[in-house]
Order: structure tokens, then C-alpha cells, then sequence
């Protein structure tokens, strides 16, 4: 096993703060991937009263071997109450900008995109003021399912590409790169007044130049938002970690995606796909976009 570098230590977290954005997160019965897939930024985001909820779960159709996700096969009923109970959590954790993903459901005929789109109407009733961020699956493939959300006008749309090409039947058995592409592709296509975004995870064996490769697929596509982050083994039995990854090579890839034209960058070792995600609205100041 590879020892954990000094910059990978995270420093303990102000319980006081976590616990009540635990308690409000208990209160409404929601799950949070900061929780479900043990991120290592848990402390420091709840700390600032934000989390990234997950609708539909807690349990993903998909057996990825590098997430800490649970993996249920069975299809379940979806909450009519969820909605309503996240923009409640919305509310009271005063959030400027949130972000809301999904476990896969590739048990529903559109991978849950009806659920994301109410998700979003309740929170623009509850609180108009927030802007929206979907980190979304890839909905096998579904654009008309991809249109429901689109319509819904999240202010983000982020679906993770998580590797690069070589490393996907290991990685992400059941994903399909170009599909991810394809995904981004059409949300640029479609509703180019979104900010879209994706996130890589390195340290799975890839190469750096099988990363600036990505990285250029992704600018091909349009997206506008990028992060990458150091691949963490949640336990023995995930995924190994190859290597770890130095910052000052994180700071190279950030220098890279700035010059390919990305508006954003967000790479060091403890990024994950919503960390520090409010971010984006000083972005949205700077590179103004209006619907038509």
C-alpha cells in the first residue's frame, strides 16, 4: 500500500458546525455525497453550512469500484416528498448556490430526470435567490430525458467524464466515455446559456498526456468548468490508488486548462466535483450568460 502523502492530511473539523448541518440533514431525512461517499472536504463544507445532496438514494444501480456509493440493484419507489424536503434544507442552511446530484437509476425509464427537474422547481420556489448546480449521471444515453433538465434551467450542469478513455472498463465498467462527451456535447447544443462542467479523478494509472487528451475532448465539447482531484480508496475493497499525485502538477493542469480556454479550473489534491462550488457565481459576474 502507498503512504498518504503530508498534503493529503486534512485538518479536523469544528464539530460544533458539522453537527448542526448534520442535525438539519437528519431533520429532513436527505442524504449528502459528502456523507454517502465518504469525501474527505466533509469538515470543512459543513463547517460552512453547505452540502452536496443526493436525490434518489441513498443506494446506485451501478457498481463503480471506486466509489463508496452502495450498489442496489432493486429498483425503488421515488420520494414525492423529496423535493420539497431538500428546498427546505435549502432554506434553512441559507445557501447561496447549490449543488444536487443523483445515485444512478438506471432502473427508471428516464434515470430519474423528472426527479432532478422538481428538485429544481422547488428549490426556485423556496428560495429564488439560490443558484442551481445538477451533477448528473448519464442517463444511459437518454437525451430526451437530458431535455426534462435542460428545460428546468439549472444554472450548472455537471456530469463527471471521473477517467480517461484507457482506464473506463476498469474504472467505470458500465459508462461509456464518448457517451459522457456526447452528454456535455448536447447540453452546449441545446441550452448554451448553461455553465457546463466535469471532473477528472487522477491517480488511477493514467497518463499526462492521456489527461491533456481528456482535457482537450472536453474543451471540444464546450464545457466551461473543470476539476481535478487526487483518487482516494475508500477501503480495501475499492480500487487501488497507483500514485499520488503532487500538487505543484495539479498547479501545471490548472495553468493547461486555463490556456485551452476552460473559464475555470479547480485541480489540487482534496478537489472533488463540488468543492468550493458557490465559486461559480463570481464566474457567472464575470462571464454573464442570458437565455434567450
Amino acid at each position: 500500500m502507498i503512504t498518504k502523502p503530508e498534503w493529503l492530511r486534512v485538518k479536523a473539523p469544528q464539530w460544533q458546525r458539522v453537527g448542526s448541518v448534520k442535525d438539519i440533514l437528519r431533520d429532513l431525512a436527505l442524504n449528502t455525497v459528502c456523507e454517502e461517499a465518504s469525501c474527505p472536504n466533509i469538515g470543512e463544507c459543513f463547517h460552512h453550512g453547505t452540502a452536496t445532496f443526493l436525490i434518489m438514494g441513498p443506494a446506485c444501480t451501478r457498481a463503480c469500484p471506486y466509489c463508496d456509493i452502495d450498489f442496489d440493484k432493486t429498483p425503488r419507489g421515488l420520494d414525492p416528498t423529496e423535493p420539497d424536503r431538500l428546498a427546505e434544507a435549502v432554506c434553512r442552511l441559507r445557501l447561496n448556490h447549490v449543488v444536487i446530484t443523483a445515485v444512478n437509476r438506471d432502473d427508471l425509464a428516464d434515470g430519474g430526470a423528472s426527479q432532478f427537474v422538481r428538485c429544481i422547481e422547488a428549490v426556485r420556489s423556496h428560495s429564488p435567490g439560490t443558484t442551481i448546480e445538477v451533477l448528473i449521471p448519464d442517463l444511459c444515453g437518454n437525451w430526451a430525458a437530458l431535455d426534462l433538465i435542460l428545460a428546468a434551467s439549472p444554472e450548472v450542469l455537471n456530469h463527471n467524464t471521473e477517467t480517461v478513455p484507457r482506464l473506463y472498463r476498469r474504472v467505470r465498467p458500465q459508462g461509456d466515455y464518448d457517451r459522457s462527451l456526447e452528454l456535455l456535447r448536447q447540453c452546449k447544443a441545446k441550452a448554451p446559456w448553461l455553465y457546463t462542467k466535469s471532473g477528472l479523478m487522477v491517480g488511477l494509472g493514467e497518463t499526462e498526456t492521456e489527461v491533456l487528451a481528456v482535457m482537450q475532448d472536453l474543451r471540444a465539447v464546450g464545457c466551461d468548468i473543470l476539476t481535478i482531484g487526487q483518487y482516494l480508496q475508500p477501503s480495501p475493497k475499492h480500487l487501488a490508488v497507483q500514485n499520488f499525485v503532487p500538487p505543484d502538477q495539479f498547479s501545471h493542469w490548472q495553468q493547461q486548462g486555463e490556456a485551452m480556454g476552460f473559464l475555470q479550473v479547480v485541480a489540487s489534491p482534496l478537489t472533488r466535483s463540488s468543492y468550493h462550488a458557490e465559486q461559480v457565481r463570481a464566474l457567472m459576474a464575470r462571464y454573464p450568460r442570458s437565455r434567450p
